[in-house]
């Protein structure tokens, strides 16, 4: 089998653009992949592009040949756009794989371990930023059967958070804490923006809230600064959307104070370095729990490695939030038990999921669709409608 033809489908999907990629070959099957990065689908289309001429020709059966034959051949490394390019190869390779022999990627990387995962809800908080409003939104997630909600409530604050922003903060979360179920999960996302010291000092401000995780609390510069706040915040540290390769999940582990590791499969270059990356935390005794703000295509991704790897914690959950249209982009969508808030897995050949094309082509790239979380209101994700 030789790999003949890639197609690329750039989608607007209102306050972000996603990417997907179908790779062709000669035995009539096609893999599906995705490559969706905030503010660079053109760019990341353009590297799969660049890297078009190594996989011509080539057996997609071979997946980790292929994966380091587009990494190794191309001598200066693209870094993160470069791995998400191979990723989007990768992914739609071991789709070609599992419809080949008849059976699910979980079953080539080990077999099930679960037949379901805890899921949590993000992208749900589309509203202004006020208690009331937050709380009104939290009661729309667990009406659709989730148990664990993610946000991010400091609005624009960045490097030091002033007293009415944190003060703001404590009181939707207070308020999200004492209206919703008992037991619901709460995980905050401060994206990246505070100092070390301010991080800390937030953490213990909110620790009474009883937080489930205190995401990317530091800067993206300087990894030493997470492992300082994983050992003195009072909330689990959870990091790592953002490494693009596995030695920096080893740095983290080596460094100590986290436990949650965030491996995004589509950064890291696929699902074999997800892989090298849960192996990697199996041994530091951490968990992953991979970040996943993309499209309907990366969630299978996230979802067969859910199935299959043992020190799987929590699933990211964007698709129930998105606009109602994307539900006809593909043919699978996980659903959610409301019992557990668990989100179920796919069990068809391959990746378990076929994009529909005429629905792709009919809501095109929009170069105003992307997150600017350092805009007034991003919490309400409006992408290009903000302009209209």
């Amino acid at each position: 089998m030789r790999i003949t033809g890639i197609e690329t489908f750039t989608v607007g999907a209102g306050w972000k653009n996603w990417l997907f990629v179908r790779v062709h070959t000669d035995a009539g099957i096609t893999g599906l992949g995705e490559g969706t990065l905030n503010g660079f689908i053109r760019t990341t289309e353009a590297a799969v592009r660049e890297l078009e001429h190594l996989v011509i020709g080539q057996d997609p059966r071979r997946i980790t040949a292929l994966a380091k034959r587009m990494l190794d051949s191309v001598s200066l490394d693209g870094g993160h756009i470069h791995r998400t390019a191979i990723a989007t190869i990768e992914v739609a390779c071991w789709d070609i794989l599992g419809k080949s022999l008849g059976v699910p990627i979980h079953q080539l990387i080990g077999g099930r371990m679960r037949d379901t995962v805890l899921g949590y809800a993000n992208g749900w908080y589309r509203t202004e930023r006020s208690p009331e409003a937050f709380l009104a939104a939290a009661e729309a997630v667990i009406a659709k059967g989730f148990k664990a909600m993610k946000l991010d409530p400091f609005g624009t604050a960045s490097g030091f958070i002033g007293k009415h922003d944190l003060d703001l903060a404590y009181d939707i979360l207070r308020t999200l804490r004492e209206k919703l179920p008992a037991g619901t999960l709460l995980l905050i996302d401060v994206h990246a923006r505070f100092t070390e010291v301010e991080a800390i000092r937030a953490a213990h401000r909110l620790a009474p809230l009883d937080l489930y995780w205190w995401e990317e609390p530091t800067t993206r510069d300087r990894q030493e600064t997470v492992h300082a706040v994983g050992r003195a915040s009072p909330i689990p540290v959870a990091t790592g959307e953002m490494y693009d390769t596995v030695g920096q999940f080893f740095t983290l582990a080596e460094g100590g104070g986290v436990n949650i590791f965030q491996p995004e499969p589509m950064s890291l270059g696929g699902i074999g370095n997800t892989l090298a990356v849960a192996n990697l935390a199996l041994a530091h005794g951490s968990y992953i729990a991979p970040h996943q703000s993309g499209g309907p295509v990366a969630t299978a991704v996230c979802l067969q490695l859910a199935a299959a790897v043992p020190n799987f914690l929590i699933q990211e959950h964007f698709d129930a939030f998105n606009d109602p249209w994307t539900r006809d982009l593909v043919t699978w969508h996980p659903s959610i038990d409301p019992a557990t808030g668990h989100l179920s897995l796919p069990d068809a050949p391959g990746l378990g999921i076929e994009l529909n094309e005429e629905v792709a082509r009919a809501h095109p790239y929009d170069p105003k669709a992307y997150l600017d979380i350092h805009s007034e209101g991003w919490e309400r994700r409006l992408g290009s409608r903000r302009n209209s």
